[in-house]
């Protein structure tokens, strides 16, 4: 099978779908990999690396498109691509459609069949989002305190405190993979830091593996009780494939004290603030009723290398199975790819996506 790794074309994005070491294992089983200049070297890796690996590398995005039976990325497709993509073709990336009525409309109308990393599932788990879902909640208390600085437009607090001043409070919606990374962080600097939740069994698991933050169960009445003292908000809820709950309004935000920050982790899959909308790393924050929200929608394209490796190392073995065996046998050896399948020759086969935007909803079938 022939692989495309074209470059990310999104704004600020330098993370790239294939290591040169994941490529080297292709090309070894077989397979025949091309990739478009200048593809990794946001990431560290540059084109010497993968023409040592054995790829093949082309300078046309299109011509990258053009080939590949395969084609992996990293984000979703941008509107100049949409054109790029053919009946028959696969293509493997992040999508969150259930947020991008167009990008779902152009991904039916190209015939293609697109998997989307976020919707695989194995045992109630999404194994490659997980990375990416740890380095954005880790991420979001490193930023979060960045811009809680006088300068950066915040109320001047500084997380961890200092001996004689109280540390400043973190309240984090959701305690998932991203929740618990982001509640790690903050404890680590010394905040006082509160997870909300809906899942009692979550909160007995939270409550025994982060000795100092503290669990609440997770409604409106409990988070208008904390927004009044919150330093620090981070959105991490997540619905799997579907659009995120809007979790706070604007009434709700007009609590929180001026300089405060709103992390939303959830802004892939639309936010989970009324408020919050996509920005980018060249201009990160914006401020409603005196609150400054960070809604960058590629957060861990911020740290390329890290972000690169962490991706690959989750869905390699999905690539590679679907290289050597096709979909069809691919999905008979790893059933969860199944789930992944969110438009399929123009059909659209993931029911929170067809639900989000109101349209027909087709069972995946091979």
């Amino acid at each position: 099978m022939t692989i495309g790794v074209p470059r990310e074309i999104k704004e600020q994005e330098h993370r790239v779908a294939l290591l040169p070491s994941a490529a080297y294992q292709l090309i070894r089983r077989g397979h025949r990999v091309l990739v478009e200049t200048g593809a990794g070297a946001g990431a560290g890796y540059p084109d010497a690396d993968y023409a040592a690996a054995g790829a093949q590398l082309l300078d046309s995005h299109a011509a990258v498109f053009a080939e590949a039976d395969l084609v992996v990325k990293v984000k979703e497709p941008l509107p100049s691509e949409y054109p790029l993509l053919r009946p028959g073709q696969l293509l493997f990336t992040y999508l969150h459609l259930a947020a991008n009525k167009s990008l779902t409309e152009a991904l039916l109308k190209s015939g293609a069949t697109c998997l989307a990393y976020e919707t695989v599932e194995v045992n109630r788990r999404l194994p490659l989002l997980e990375p990416m879902s740890e380095i954005a909640g880790r991420m979001s208390v490193l930023v979060g305190g960045y811009f809680l600085a006088k300068h950066h437009g915040g109320s001047g607090t500084l997380l961890g405190g200092v001996p004689g001043v109280l540390p400043g409070k973190v309240v984090v919606l959701g305690g998932g993979v991203s929740g618990v990374n982001a509640a790690r962080m903050a404890q680590g600097l010394g905040a006082d830091v509160t997870i909300l939740e809906v899942d009692i069994e979550r909160m007995r698991f939270l409550d025994i593996t982060l000795h100092t933050a503290h669990t609440l169960y997770s409604n409106e009445a409990h988070l208008l009780e904390l927004l009044p003292q919150v330093d620090l908000l981070i959105g991490a809820v997540l619905v799997p494939g579907a659009k995120a709950p809007k979790l706070i309004n604007r009434a709700m935000l007009r609590k929180m004290r001026p300089g405060s920050v709103l992390v939303d982790i959830a802004i892939d899959q639309g936010g989970c603030a009324e408020t919050s909308r996509p920005t980018t790393h060249h201009d990160p924050v914006f401020v409603e009723e005196g609150v400054t929200h960070y809604c960058v929608a590629n957060m861990p394209g911020a740290y390329a290398r890290t972000a690169t490796q962490a991706l690959t190392n989750a869905t390699f073995r999905y690539i590679e199975t679907l290289a050597d065996h096709g979909l069809a046998e691919a999905i008979r050896r790893q059933p969860a790819l199944l789930g992944g399948i969110n438009v399929m020759g123009g059909k659209l086969t993931s029911r929170p996506v067809a639900e989000a935007h109101g349209l027909e909803f087709t069972e995946a079938t091979l």
